[in-house]
């Protein structure tokens, strides 16, 4: 396969090669697929996470925020069930 890179990209492959960060042009290639690989399974998990929130919605499984007492029970919720599995954890041998 022929990978051909713009004027700018070849410079910029160039200098990090002088730089001594890569070796050779392919280190280039091989760490923008491992970076786009990456990308794309966080893209992934986040749309199976979307889709998780909207089949719980769908089931009626939400909640209403709509006011600043709304957001201040639901904080401090979060913070009592953080505190309780915190607490469970320390009591663990």
């Amino acid at each position: 396969m022929e990978v051909r890179l713009t004027p700018d990209q070849e410079a910029f492959v160039r200098q990090e090669i002088e730089s001594g960060r890569l070796h050779r042009p392919e280190d280039a290639v091989e760490e923008a697929l491992l970076l786009w690989e990456e990308r794309e399974r966080k893209r992934a998990q986040f749309l199976a996470t979307i889709e998780l929130a909207e089949a719980s919605l769908a089931r009626g499984e939400g909640r209403v925020i709509a006011t600043i007492q709304d957001v201040r029970k639901l904080a401090d919720e979060v913070k009592r069930r953080g505190r309780e599995r915190l607490g469970s954890a320390r009591c663990r041998p």
